[in-house]
């Protein structure tokens, strides 16, 4: 068996595939690993900028960088995870290699719209790499007018093209998504027979689909005010620079479940997988996850609770933002209640999820803190805002996409990875993560603003440890690109079920062949029905 599967891993990774059989594919697989890829090249980029940043604030002088530099820094950053990284991460990799499996699907349903949604993202990075290498750009990565079309004098239009052109990809990811799922389900899949993870994604598909191009025709005004000097947001020539803020928040926000949901998703599928019991709550799980995309369209006026939005819009804003908190704290209760009595295996997966709970709860939490009017304008554009979305982003997002890289891994690459070395990397991006931005709560509340580099003495210490925090971070990290590397060539092999997890997609060798499935399969039984698995492969935990 393990021959079989050996050389079973060499063919679909190895015998007679090309470069060019690689960049032409139609296989949805292939095509998640290509996202991969590329949102790793570009994790790396942001963190880069992450790093020069953190080294900059250790001094309250700021003798690295100028503050035109720092400008760019923390600007470049932020395109570069957000656009560019935490967006695609989940859906366009994990979801995009699993989703069709999990519904018994041979592939998405527009396969080759699928490979142009890649080639989308590629090319709107390519813009957004010139502009960082011909001189950046010092916007801040929410394009704030008048600044952004008048006043600057950086690379803005390159880079909002970029975030343009990458906009289509995310838009044809969803809509190929949504039609995947209605259309493609495997006999007996019924709706709420589907994987939680479908559901996640589902959701945010529909968030992709109607949020996205306002985003687009926004970044266009810019452009055509920037270039053609139309008085669309520059009060000087009859513009209003709120509109802008009414608009990049519209879907801003929902963006932020963008990259939220599909994590919520593999946190489902992965405390099912190892406390073994099904969701408690499946059907509130699911219904919460299509309520988070609803409201999360309704909310987007909290940012605008210190501009010329009135009192009483600010008050119906906030009220909002602490509804669409119900479900995602629906869901943190009904994974707690799953894992009550559990038989609880304490895995590397596993381990990021409990992470994602921790970190998720304390920026959810956070979350309603700024949700107040009165609190959101003491701490509005300090680090107190930072720490909050970094929690839910980072802390949030990073830690399910490693937590389902490596649930996932046996699958996608038939091998098993170092199960010691990535429960350590597990600890250390936890500990890391939090020395790096609890500090920055307390930094905001006592009246840091956010994108300076210069600052008084006494906050020094604080920064310090946001530094030092960082750089374990950073170490966390690199370690699982470095033992997942390792694990292609000396990794144990795994079998088709090592976790004896539930979903079609375990039912089939690994790595996965071409057509998924030599006949479409017939569901008969519930999701996460666990008296039906056949567990195989290394063990573990």
């Amino acid at each position: 068996m393990n021959t079989a599967a050996i050389e079973t891993q060499e063919n679909y990774l190895n015998a007679g595939y090309g470069l060019k059989s690689w960049l032409l594919t139609k296989d949805h697989k292939r095509i998640a690993i290509l996202y991969l890829i590329t949102i790793t090249i570009f994790f790396f980029i942001g963190g880069i900028f992450a790093s020069l940043i953190r080294i900059e604030l250790l001094t309250p002088q700021g003798n690295l960088v100028s503050s035109e530099t720092y400008n760019k820094l923390f600007t470049m950053h932020g395109i570069a995870m957000i656009f560019f990284f935490l967006i695609p991460s989940i859906p366009a990799t994990l979801g995009n290699f699993f989703l069709p499996m999990m519904i018994g699907a041979r592939d998405l349903a527009f396969p080759r719209i699928n490979l142009l949604s890649w080639y989308l993202l590629v090319i709107g990075g390519a813009f957004a790499i010139f502009a960082m290498l011909a001189g950046g750009v010092d916007t801040g990565w929410t394009f704030y007018t008048p600044y952004s079309t008048t006043y600057s004098n950086s690379w803005v239009i390159a880079t909002a093209l970029g975030i343009f052109v990458s906009g289509f990809s995310s838009i044809l990811t969803g809509l190929n998504f949504i039609v995947t799922v209605h259309r493609m389900r495997a006999p007996g899949m019924t709706w709420f027979r589907l994987p939680l993870f479908v559901w996640a994604n589902y959701a945010t598909a529909v968030i992709q689909v109607l949020g996205t191009p306002v985003v687009a025709v926004t970044l266009v005004l810019v452009f055509c005010e920037r270039v053609f000097h139309i008085g669309i947001f520059d009060p000087n020539l009859g513009g209003d620079p709120v509109l802008f803020q009414h608009m990049f928040w519209f879907y801003s926000h929902p963006a932020v479940y963008i990259m939220v949901l599909p994590a919520m998703g593999v946190i489902s599928e992965i405390i099912s997988v190892f406390s073994r019991k099904p969701i408690f709550g499946y059907h509130v799980v699911a219904f919460s996850s299509m309520a988070i995309a609803v409201i999360g369209f309704l909310v987007w006026g909290h940012h605008l609770f210190v501009s010329t939005q009135s009192v009483y819009a600010g008050l119906v804003f906030s009220f909002l933002s602490y509804f669409v908190a119900i479900p995602s704290a629906v869901k943190v209760f009904n994974w707690t209640a799953t894992l009550y009595k559990g038989s609880i295996s304490f895995a590397t997966p596993m381990l990021y999820a409990f992470g994602f709970i921790g970190l998720f709860t304390i920026g959810g939490l956070t979350g309603l803190f700024v949700a107040s009017l009165g609190f959101d304008v003491h701490v509005t554009d300090t680090y107190f805002v930072v720490a909050h979305f970094h929690y839910i982003m980072v802390g949030g997002t990073i830690m399910a996409f490693l937590g389902g890289l490596h649930y996932w891994w046996p699958k996608i690459t038939g091998r098993m990875y170092p199960e010691n070395w990535a429960k350590l990397s597990a600890a250390i991006i936890f500990v890391g993560f939090n020395l790096t931005f609890f500090p920055q709560f307390i930094l905001g509340y006592m009246g840091m603003p956010r994108r300076y580099h210069n600052y008084p003495d006494e906050f020094q210490v604080l920064h310090v440890l946001s530094t030092a925090g960082a750089s374990i971070l950073a170490i966390g990290y690199l370690f699982p690109m470095v033992y997942f590397m390792w694990s292609l060539r000396y990794g144990a092999v795994a079998g088709a079920n090592p976790w004896g997890a539930t979903g079609l997609e375990w039912t089939m060798q690994s790595p996965p062949p071409v057509h998924n499935f030599d006949e479409i399969p017939v569901v008969t039984h519930e999701v996460y029905d666990y008296s039906t698995v056949v567990k195989e492969g290394v063990e573990v935990g």
